[in-house]
């Protein structure tokens, strides 16, 4: 059996990633695979948690594990250490006198503990002095109704921390932030905050430069040289990533050519994702750029899987390239005028369409845990269901990995 799971990440009100839930399963009716709730979470503590001690998934952050009616009865969360997760008592749960004693009993052991999906309701408000968290679904709940729990729980001197879920658009996450909301939970920063056309900043132009450059199908490094160049911040990155490297020669790398020339195309495509972009636009949360360096790596893995074998830069590049609009505050269309990719990357970046659209969508639809999507792009691609599954780990493993031999944010 495949362990398969998808990430969300939750966010402060610095827009800072504080840690991610992890999905096993679209809801009480599995079709990405069959299994049950208490078998879902079960498979995902064993799989990421039981043996390793810690969650490479979650890259050093806190992870947020759903947990069914049955399994905290039977106390599973006593299995791991306190500080492993944070526990999400399922709003189908059933707020009996056993659940209660078993949520005290995770109080008392020192867990953290966090009502998801919670409507306010009389039958649960004995629980609220045992959890620590209080998510609710704007969905489903109306901003207004939660900003009035959340306005006189504060006013008691509450500790309650809230969190808004399905936060789907800026306009929702600024509604939410003065509601008094402290995390945020959705796919807010995955799109554009901004779809007027604006000037770009200079170091969002050196960004763009740079993107140019790696597009190309041979990389210019006396180009990319001169680029990096001309920006006093972004060369002393460069360095500082190289040297981190090879510290174990006897000479340090001093010049941008040598440190270009030892990173190599690949390598070079990759820092300029990471570090540059991050560079251009600071106030973005840092899932951002971890999500596309994710994607791209998801596509380049996959493509070498389909039957008919795509090139695996050009899916690299689609995925690289789905969250631009979003880190340089510019429509998609304007940003692809003014690189040099080819036409499946276009087709594939504006209207999805295409085999490497069909790979971006894929990568979609797993970050936001759409199983019934991944079964339909699957049978479309015809690539095994496992094998996409596994891909996506590995490609959140590699991008946790390569993010750690970055150097931090100005």
């Amino acid at each position: 059996m495949n362990s398969y799971l998808a990430r969300q990440p939750v966010l402060n009100r610095d827009k800072d990633t504080i840690g991610y839930e992890l999905l096993f399963r679209d809801g009480p009716r599995n079709s990405f695979p069959e299994i049950g709730d208490e078998q879902a979470t079960h498979r995902l503590l064993t799989d990421n948690f039981l043996s390793s001690g810690n969650n490479d998934v979650t890259s050093g952050k806190k992870a947020f594990i759903n947990f069914p009616h049955s399994s905290l009865l039977n106390r599973i969360p006593l299995l791991f250490p306190k500080k492993s997760f944070i526990i999400e008592i399922l709003e189908t749960c059933k707020p009996d006198d056993e659940l209660l004693d078993a949520v005290s009993e995770l109080h008392r052991a020192g867990y953290t503990l966090a009502l998801d999906d919670f409507t306010p309701t009389p039958e649960w408000n004995r629980f609220i002095p045992y959890v620590h968290i209080i998510k609710f679904d704007l969905r489903a709940t109306p901003l207004a109704k939660a900003s009035f729990f959340i306005r006189r729980h504060k006013e008691k001197g509450s500790r309650l921390i809230f969190l808004a879920e399905k936060v789907e658009t800026h306009d929702e996450f600024t509604a939410a932030y003065e509601a008094g909301f402290d995390l945020f939970q959705g796919y807010f920063f995955s799109r554009p905050e901004i779809v007027r056309k604006k000037a770009l900043k200079p170091s969002a132009l050196t960004t763009l430069r740079l993107y140019r450059e790696i597009s190309c199908s041979e990389v210019d490094f006396s180009k990319v040289e001169q680029i990096i160049a001309t920006d006093v911040t972004l060369s002393y990155k460069l360095l500082h990533h190289v040297n981190n490297m090879t510290y174990t020669r006897a000479k340090p790398i001093s010049s941008f050519k040598q440190a270009l020339v030892y990173l190599g195309e690949e390598k070079l495509r990759r820092f300029v994702t990471f570090v540059a972009t991050s560079h251009a636009v600071e106030n973005k949360p840092e899932s951002l750029y971890f999500l596309s360096l994710q994607r791209a790596r998801f596509c380049e893995q996959l493509s070498q899987q389909l039957q008919s074998r795509l090139d695996s830069n050009q899916a690299f590049l689609t995925g690289l390239f789905s969250l631009l609009d979003s880190i340089l505050e510019q429509p998609i269309e304007a940003l692809i005028d003014q690189l040099p990719l080819d036409k499946p990357v276009q087709h594939a970046l504006i209207s999805r369409k295409g085999h490497l659209g069909g790979l971006l969508r894929l990568a979609i639809a797993y970050d936001q845990a759409d199983w019934k999507a991944i079964k339909r792009l699957c049978r479309a691609l015809t690539i095994e269901e496992s094998v996409v599954a596994e891909t996506y780990l590995d490609s959140l493993k590699w991008a946790t990995v390569f993010e750690q031999t970055l150097p931090s944010k100005p």
